[in-house]
């Protein structure tokens, strides 16, 4: 190894050139972050040169370092290094480069122009191929934008080139008109001067550190060990950078496998950044992980799944990396198609599609790896309906618990367990170990709750207060299916499901139903009140049908009764109408209705006959204490933001939250959401729901709030 500190003339000056390896990221540097930067340190740079007396030693300025290593090629060829690190800041320099030679001679100034030619362009004399010429040669992606503005004839039309949005093409462009405004900033008689420093600042006092690698010496080892400080490459990049390394060493035809298993990667699917419980990472990332999990059958934390991974290739898994490429490869088609089945709204879905949707509407991603194993089995494709039976336990298992809010800590232990089982079982009998392995649970953050808990539970629960609309939605969606006649092992005669994450959460009662709906004869209003959110109450609607009969009457012309029979097709609501188109909905028939939508959760999601939990689960005595600054610090509001009086009797007084979290309204500034609407109103409030993120709707602070819980409850251990 070999460690020097070089400028651009002494790296760029020789015949050479510096190949990206095409398993290496696609260049991503940007305006913001990485060329304004780069472009005000040169110009610093240029104008200290330009203000300092004749002969005047002149201080570098430090870009960075570079990792290159030797190829062995002939010596008659045009010599080559790998760039294991650093291809970004080398790729721009040489853009940066050209763009400066281009308006340099644009601007008449020969002799400057002349001295950056060698640094951009190898000779002829060195040259077999018209690529050749280049001194840096990025990866297959972006070659075809490099080749096109490299080598444009000045003054380049950028607008007029093929890849005019490309990054390199913007690059090139940015640096252009930044030399060009430079040049001319003090008059024509000052170009030449100018030119002549900001040449002599680009090629000579800008310096990096060169590591300059021999080709036998471990250039992963180098990589791992310069991007072991930051996230700046994703858990798929450094696999990405060591499989291939491997191979290359392994003398494989890289290029072959990068076609054929991996390039998938680079594609937008794979490269869409998804929500890990409260992390956001790269898809492609997120399936390594969730593959590994399924290769060990052990819990693999995302910030492990590089070094994981290493160790399973290494000293685990007994195959070639050529083999692992081929399986990594394989499993993705299987990762994406049951992705994309869980995100179709429409239409049939078999059970791995309707498995993976209702997965994702409970942001479960971390159940896929058990369904990555069922469907990557190492003996082979299972029997369909083991596949199904082992479902069919894992949603009745994730759907029970999310209704009764039980906690979500664990389960990526749990899932690694399932995994296991579902390996190592013979593949006529996956189903019923997956039934008897969750069957057996008996722990808080594991067991499999009975019919007796979720009845319990739903009886009374305001479950649009306590679940996410996402969750709630699909939860009356499964009904709806379910009266539909879409059982489980069977086809429903009634023909469609109903249109997925679609319709809108109504209230028969509605929230407001001062104005419509007296009290029943004997009932309080608190127990009113105490239905209005509960199961029985809730239907879905389509959305402008909903803001049609949202508040109105139960009965009488243009009633809400009577504009579902007209306009709905739900049997959610068809079978309300049924006894009560002609009688008022009230408190019996909300109790009634919630009992007939709990028998229907506990036949869409069963669990084994006789199954009974003997654990007494803890209890919360109520959700986390959640205050407006909670709220700011996960950007679910922001200092400054307008909040709206929401009840029509005080509609129009708007108040303002502060940067710690309390609210100003009227020139004072108040505690809480709740002493603010005391202001308003002269009596006790409830903040979370007077107020209200926009002036109309029905969004109050109290939905917001319910957003965040349902955030930090989500897979909590990640």
């Amino acid at each position: 190894m070999d460690t020097q500190v070089r400028t651009p003339q002494a790296i760029f000056m020789q015949p050479q050139r510096l190949l990206v390896p095409l398993f290496q990221r696609p260049y991503v540097w940007n305006e913001e972050l990485q060329w304004e930067p780069l472009w005000k340190d040169l110009e610093r740079v240029a104008t200290r040169l330009l203000e300092a007396p004749v002969g005047t030693p002149q201080a570098p300025h430090f870009l960075g370092a570079v990792v290159l290593q030797q190829l062995q090629n002939p010596i008659a060829d045009l010599q080559q290094r790998t760039i294991i690190d650093g291809q970004q800041r080398l790729t721009t320099l040489q853009l940066l480069l050209d763009a400066l030679h281009t308006e340099i001679e644009q601007v008449g100034a020969k002799m400057p122009a002349a001295r950056l030619v060698r640094l951009i362009a190898n000779e002829d004399a060195f040259c077999t191929q018209r690529e050749d010429r280049f001194k840096v040669w990025p990866t297959n992606r972006d070659r075809e934008a490099f080749n096109e503005v490299m080598d444009a004839p000045a003054p380049v039309d950028y607008a007029q080139l093929k890849h005019k949005n490309s990054r390199m093409a913007k690059s090139h462009q940015f640096f252009a008109e930044k030399a060009r405004a430079w040049l001319s900033q003090q008059g024509p008689e000052h170009v030449a001067t100018r030119a002549d420093a900001i040449e002599r600042s680009a090629r000579e006092l800008l310096q990096i550190v060169v590591i300059d690698l021999t080709a036998s010496e471990n250039a992963q080892e180098i990589f791992e060990t310069l991007n072991a400080r930051g996230a700046v490459l994703t858990a798929a990049d450094l696999i990405k950078n060591f499989v291939f390394q491997r191979l290359l060493e392994q003398g494989a035809n890289v290029e072959e496998a990068y076609d054929n298993y991996w390039k998938q990667f680079e594609t937008a699917f794979w490269e869409q950044e998804v929500s890990v419980g409260r992390v956001i990472h790269q898809r492609s990332s997120v399936f390594l992980n969730h593959w590994l999990v399924v290769q060990t059958g052990e819990e693999v934390l995302a910030r492990e799944v590089f070094s994981g991974f290493k160790t399973y290739a290494d000293f685990q898994s007994g195959k070639t990396m050529m083999e692992l490429l081929q399986e990594i490869h394989r499993a993705a088609a299987i990762y994406r198609a049951f992705t994309e089945k869980g995100e179709q709204l429409d239409g049939p879905l078999d059970r791995v599609g309707l498995f993976a949707y209702r997965a994702k509407t409970l942001e479960s991603e971390v159940v896929k790896p058990v369904l990555l194993a069922l469907l990557d089995h190492p003996s082979g494709p299972l029997p369909q309906a083991q596949v199904d039976a082992a479902l069919d336990v894992l949603e009745s298992w994730l759907a029970r618990r999310m209704l009764i809010r039980a906690t979500a800590k664990a389960y990526n232990k749990l899932m690694a367990d399932v995994v296991s089982v579902v390996r190592n079982t013979p593949p006529q009998q996956v189903g019923q170990a997956v039934r008897d392995h969750f069957s057996s649970q008996g722990g808080e953050s594991a067991y499999w709750p009975d019919d007796a808990e979720v009845r319990a539970e739903l009886a009374t629960m305001p479950v649009y207060r306590k679940l996410s609309r996402a969750r709630l939605r699909m939860v009356l969606e499964s009904i709806e299916d379910h009266w539909r006649g879409w059982v489980p092992g069977q086809t429903s005669a009634a023909g469609m499901r109903i249109r997925r994450a679609s319709y809108a959460i109504e209230h028969l009662m509605p929230q407001s139903w001062l104005k419509h709906w007296p009290l029943t004869a004997g009932m309080p209003e608190p127990e009113r009140e105490a239905r209005i959110h509960r199961l029985g109450n809730l239907t879905l609607l389509t959305k402008k049908l909903n803001s049609t009969v949202s508040n109105g009457a139960w009965l009488g012309t243009k009633g809400k009764a009577e504009h579902l029979q007209e306009k709905d097709v739900v049997l959610l609501n068809s079978r309300v109408l049924k006894t009560h188109q002609a009688n008022q909905w009230d408190e019996p028939a909300i109790d009634a209705r919630t009992h007939d939508a709990i028998e229907a959760i506990l036949a869409i999601w069963p669990v084994p006959p006789g199954h009974k939990i003997s654990l007494v689960r803890e209890k919360s005595d109520g959700a986390p204490n959640v205050e407006v600054r909670d709220l700011l610090n996960a950007g679910y509001v922001h200092a400054g933001q307008t909040l709206y009086s929401l009840p029509d009797k005080y509609k129009g007084h708007t108040a303002t939250i502060l940067s710690d979290g309390r609210i100003e309204y009227d020139g004072q500034i108040y505690d809480s959401l709740s002493r603010a609407g005391i202001a308003v109103r002269k009596k006790n409030t409830n903040g979370w729901y007077f107020w209200g993120p926009k002036p109309t709707g029905q969004r109050r602070m109290r939905d917001v709030r319910a957003d965040y819980l349902e955030q930090i409850a989500t897979n909590a251990d990640d």
